[in-house]
């Protein structure tokens, strides 16, 4: 006889189910029924609630039993002592709970996926999911809660929301709900099911551009076209240039990473999982995995809460680094972490980081931070040393912006709605504004909105700045995307003098050599020098890094495009004339 420590996570079905599981499977050839296995050790030695060390004799062969040993010490003190420690810099109301309850169903997953996915476990066991139950956040005072919930559910209210309370929430709805391990269970966690816990923000973000992302993108007739040009494949047929659909997979890998695939099921499929469980059927997911902030999910909701918040921490921490921000905002078309490292809040945020409280709820202007990340300004809950609100949190990114900088094609008030496909301005386009720079109003939000929106945000600047700062740095930004709106005007005034003298066809506007210098001069450069002016400090951004250097020469370059063009134009007609 020999002896194996084994822990067991609590007398539960769904844990004799997959013991069940595992000696069918991996039973030699030869062993009968009536011999003593994994799972008649396991009920005849266990009890609810605590461990054990079970004596396998050799009626169990070694093998098998190494193969199954839980991680007990890793798990024990993830469980157990560990919880007593406050994290550095936590306030003092984030104690946790040293002797929080697991519900049964995740003690079963942990079981498993400690053994076949130890990162998911230890990462979820860091976080704050792991460590203190939705009651005890209720016990907060509500300005440092992090759930906007009064009521959850009460199956949830006195554990950890664990793997399963997460992955089990509204089964009717997830067409990826399957059977796994004796259990029903969903694949995609989506902000649908966050909203158990969350519902404000999950409200507050599926309305809002990121949230509606994918379809933003794929929807509008207009910007599709954009997207297939960039990324479709190009061919040579009879000396021309021939372009080609962009795949899905290209798309996916391209504007759809940070704007989110449609995730939808196919069926179901046999995945190997190259340990003791073999084959496990799985749903057949396409586009999967995907991250982006306007994923379609499989439950018919919207958004990816993950994105920002990554599984299986879902820290806040993360969520509150300019880096989480710096996976999509990057230069050219969108250089908002660019600019933001070459500016004076980016010097003293790489010179305080580790200084810095990136934990605390509320944030407390002046004793948590002294620089803004992205997050700072634009949705955290903050306030000044003394307790007074300085900004709600929200997670409508929108929320506090008046003016959207990114211009398509030029800048223009903030849309109403997240869901920007519904815009339709005079040319009958699905842009906010014609061509020639026409506003579409009705889609828009009005000057009172946009003044209180302005509030918002100088209130945050004012948080550190003073009053003539802040609103000195905000009439230079008029002026900056006053002057770049009309040097992308001039260029629109190029690109449709091309589509008038046929030397270009407006049929797909983005795909002939001078409709892309127009779309640099308002995707690119435009864009660069307003984000710049935004986030004061990053000038070389507003003159050399795709700046005003490239507004300009860029717009010659199109005036001689279009000039050789035209010229080469007419000595073909001249020429077959001659014929």
């Amino acid at each position: 006889m020999y002896k194996l420590k084994f822990v067991i996570l609590g007398l539960d079905p769904g844990i004799q189910n997959i013991l069940k599981i595992m000696d069918s499977r991996l039973r030699p050839s030869g062993m009968t029924e009536k011999k003593p296995t994994l799972y008649t050790n396991y009920t005849q030695h266990c009890k609810e609630g605590s461990m054990f060390i079970i004596f396998v004799r050799n009626t169990m062969p070694l093998w098998l039993a190494i193969t199954l040993i839980f991680s007990s010490s890793s798990f024990a003190s993830d469980h157990g002592s560990k919880h007593k420690t406050v994290p550095k810099g936590e306030q003092e109301s984030e104690k946790f709970t040293p002797d929080i309850k697991f519900s049964k169903e995740t003690q079963a997953c942990i079981a498993c996926h400690s053994q076949v996915n130890p990162g998911i476990v230890k990462d979820w066991l860091s976080s704050r999911h792991s460590k203190i139950t939705p009651s005890d956040a209720l016990k907060k005072p509500s300005i440092e809660r992090r759930i906007s919930t009064n009521t959850p559910p009460e199956n949830m209210q006195s554990i950890a929301v664990g793997c399963f309370e997460c992955h089990s929430q509204n089964p009717d709805k997830h067409q990826d709900n399957f059977e796994h391990m004796g259990y029903r269970i969903n694949v995609v966690v989506s902000p649908n099911d966050c909203r158990t816990c969350h519902p404000t923000e999950a409200e507050q973000y599926v309305k809002s551009k990121m949230g509606n992302a994918y379809r933003n993108i794929m929807n509008n007739p207009v910007y599709h076209a954009l997207v297939n040009t960039i990324d479709g494949r190009k061919i040579i047929e009879n000396g021309k240039v021939i372009m080609q659909d962009a795949s899905y997979e290209t798309l996916h890998e391209t504007c759809l990473g940070c704007h989110g695939t449609k995730v939808e099921v196919k069926g179901m499929k046999k995945i190997s999982t190259g340990s003791t469980f073999g084959d496990v059927a799985v749903p057949d997911l396409s586009n999967w995995p995907s991250q982006g902030v306007g994923r379609e999910n499989p439950d018919g909701s919207i958004g990816a809460c993950t994105s920002c918040h990554p599984r299986h921490s879902f820290a806040i921490e993360i969520a509150r680094k300019p880096y989480t921000c710096g996976q999509c905002h990057l230069d050219p078309d969108t250089p908002a972490f660019n600019v933001y490292k070459e500016s004076k809040h980016g010097n003293i945020y790489d010179t305080k980081e580790f200084e810095w409280n990136f934990s605390n709820v509320p944030w407390v202007i002046g004793t948590d931070i002294t620089a803004p990340t992205c997050a700072t300004c634009h949705n955290s809950l903050l306030v000044s040393p003394g307790g007074s609100v300085i900004a709600e949190r929200t997670h409508d990114f929108g929320d506090r912006l008046w003016v959207r900088l990114f211009g398509l094609i030029y800048s223009h008030p903030q849309p109403k709605s997240g869901d920007t496909t519904i815009i339709l301005n005079k040319d009958n386009m699905p842009l906010p504004a014609t061509f020639t720079g026409e506003l579409a109003s009705d889609f828009l939000i009005s000057r009172t909105e946009q003044d209180n929106r302005y509030k918002k945000m100088t209130n945050v600047c004012k948080g550190c700045h003073s009053t003539n700062w802040t609103y000195g740095h905000f009439k230079k930004l008029d002026s900056t995307i006053k002057e770049t709106d009309e040097m992308t005007l001039s260029a629109t005034k190029l690109v449709v003098e091309a589509w008038d003298k046929g030397v270009e066809d407006k049929k797909n506007p983005f795909d002939e050599q001078i409709e892309k210098l127009w779309i640099r001069q308002w995707l690119f450069y435009s864009n660069s020098v307003r984000y710049a002016s935004a986030m004061t400090g990053a000038h070389d951004y507003a003159a050399f890094k795709n700046g005003w250097w490239e507004l300009s020469e860029n717009l010659q370059k199109m005036r001689d495009m279009l000039d050789i063009k035209e010229l080469s134009k007419k000595k073909i007609i001249e020429h077959n004339k001659d014929d």
